[in-house]
């Protein structure tokens, strides 16, 4: 400290702070606890760096604010008035052109209110269109079919007409879009769409209630023309489709209900026309069916059959049955076949070709084929560890559930569950099925082949398989079908067919098993034609479980 002349109150003010709280600052501190303004003042050398720095202390109570207040008065006066001159000028202007501007945004506000409202009135035109017809093909919808045919039947009972409706489902729809994919579906769809305008009148509906399902309205057309105009659509539906470079095949089955011979409202009427559709599924399909009261009891027996089904598989209400296979030469037994049983607590046993195909058709197959392979692969196991039976266990798998992705890793799954060696199942699968799809349905078999698994075709020669797709697949045996079998060694045409059958198999190096032998005639026959192996009643009837281990401890 230099000043000689130096306050004690400020010394001890800078020793409190600390120097370097005052040299470190360019600006005025007011410090109130001492009542004093500070600044610093910098002295620098030649070199412009800081050589001494001065701390000037002033008492607040010798600073002159009066021409501060003077100063700030005034800036004061000259701000306000400032705003009001600033705001007599808006003002002004605003009282000016507000009119103006007033006008404007009326005039801008109603071009707008004019445009949106037609806009408004074609999006709801967009959404109405949009609620009552489909998307993809842009025909009406179920909501204004079933709209229109309430019309049509109101007109029909005022004029003394009638009504007809066409109910169509495109046949193996689904198989297309398994294969080609969804886009092609898509577009055979449309293409359809097309072919069916070109049938019906101007004044006929044609709607599309979902996926592959088509209905028609036909107002004041007797039997006669209804037949013309189904026939005209099996016609057009012939030419085959090239999309996206596939050839394409399609067909309908067609059912017909009439107003008033088949119902006076539109359920009923579209109720009818679909029980008469699925009677012409059950023809064989690519067909067409006038509805007639007892399709109805056949329904509700249908209906009733698949309830009672899905009932049987939640309550295990089923049971499996062995047939032996055995090596007619050798007197063993070399195998034995699963079958799928369902008693029924009131109708006793149920057939399978009663209840198969309706599994397969509502998507339970697959459950009902994996309960079977679970339960026998456990039985079979527990005969292979007590050393009374060592042939394979063939089991008949729907092609449909085979087709599931998830098909091959669950087989393992099973197997494993089981400890059960790959090499001693075997699939049995129809030759009908493979055919359907033989290209998608190699590559799959190769997957359970490379198991382990043995597949066999059952009821081969009833599936039309080509000799070029038969020597691709990856089978291990053939079995004659029963057909063949039943009248041999009398019926010639069998006779022959069955030796050309065994021939075929030894030169394709494949396994060959004959089904349904009830005779020793027949037996002795296929023997000698060099077919050994054998399964049918000549032998033993599907048994029991208990039936079938007595047996297998008789031949063993």
């Amino acid at each position: 400290i230099a000043n000689t002349n130096s306050k004690p109150v400020n010394e001890a003010y800078i020793k409190e702070k600390n120097v370097e709280h005052f040299i470190d600052t360019h600006d005025y501190r007011l410090a109130k606890d001492i009542n004093k303004l500070i600044t610093t003042f910098y002295l620098n050398d030649l070199e412009e760096q800081p050589m001494a720095y001065f701390l000037l202390f002033i008492d607040l109570d010798d600073i002159d604010f009066t021409g501060i207040n003077r100063v700030r008065n005034r800036l004061i006066l000259a701000a306000v008035l400032a705003i009001l001159l600033l705001t007599s000028s808006f003002y002004y202007l605003y009282v000016k052109r507000y009119k103006l501007f007033v006008d404007t945004l009326n005039t801008k506000l109603e071009h707008e209110v004019a445009a949106k409202t037609l806009e408004l009135e074609e999006k709801n035109k967009h959404l109405i269109h949009i609620a009552h017809h489909d998307s993809l093909t842009g025909l009406p919808n179920r909501l204004l079919f079933l709209d229109r045919l309430d019309n049509a039947i109101k007109y029909a009972k005022r004029h003394n007409n009638n009504v007809a409706v066409l109910f169509l489902d495109l046949d193996r729809f689904k198989e297309v879009n398994d294969t080609y994919g969804h886009e092609v579906g898509d577009k055979l769809l449309k293409n359809i769409t097309q072919r069916l305008k070109a049938c019906v009148r101007d004044y006929d509906t044609i709607a599309r209630l979902g996926g592959d399902e088509f209905t028609i309205i036909i107002q004041g057309a007797e039997n006669e023309q209804l037949i013309s105009i189904v026939e005209k659509i099996f016609k057009n539906m012939k030419a085959s489709h090239f999309i996206n470079g596939n050839t394409i095949h399609s067909s309908f089955s067609i059912g017909i209900s009439s107003f008033p011979e088949d119902g006076d409202n539109t359920d009923i009427l579209l109720r009818n026309a679909d029980t008469a559709m699925y009677k012409a599924k059950d023809k064989g399909r690519n067909t067409y069916k006038f509805y007639n009261e007892g399709m109805t009891a056949q329904v509700l027996k249908r209906v009733k059959l698949e309830t009672e089904l899905r009932e049987a598989i939640e309550h295990n209400d089923f049971h499996a049955y062995y047939q032996p296979k055995l090596d007619a030469v050798t007197g063993k037994v070399i195998g034995m076949e699963a079958l799928i049983r369902w008693i029924h607590h009131s109708h006793g046993m149920i057939p399978p070709d009663e209840f198969i195909p309706l599994a397969e058709e509502i998507g339970l197959i697959g459950r009902i084929d994996e309960w079977m392979m679970k339960h026998t692969l456990e039985t079979a196991h527990k005969w292979h560890e007590e050393g009374i039976f060592n042939g394979r266990l063939s089991l008949n798998v729907s092609m449909k559930h085979i087709e599931n992705k998830s098909f091959v890793d669950r087989i393992k799954e099973i197997l494993t569950e089981n400890n059960f060696k790959p090499e001693l199942l075997e699939l049995e699968i129809t030759e009908s099925q493979i055919m359907k799809k033989p290209q998608s349905t190699i590559k799959i078999l190769n997957k359970i082949k490379s198991l382990g698994i043995a597949i066999s075709i059952d009821d081969f020669g009833t599936g039309y398989s080509s000799l070029s797709y038969l020597k691709r697949l990856p089978i291990d045996r053939l079995k004659i079908d029963k057909s063949f079998i039943q009248d041999i060694p009398n019926d010639e045409d069998d006779t022959a067919i069955v030796k050309t059958i065994i021939v075929l198999a030894k030169s394709l190096k494949l396994d060959i098993i004959a089904e349904g032998v009830e005779s020793l005639e027949q037996k002795d026959f296929l023997v000698a034609s060099g077919c050994h192996h054998i399964q049918g009643y000549y032998y033993a009837k599907p048994l029991s479980e208990k039936g079938f281990r007595d047996f297998l401890i008789k031949f063993s």
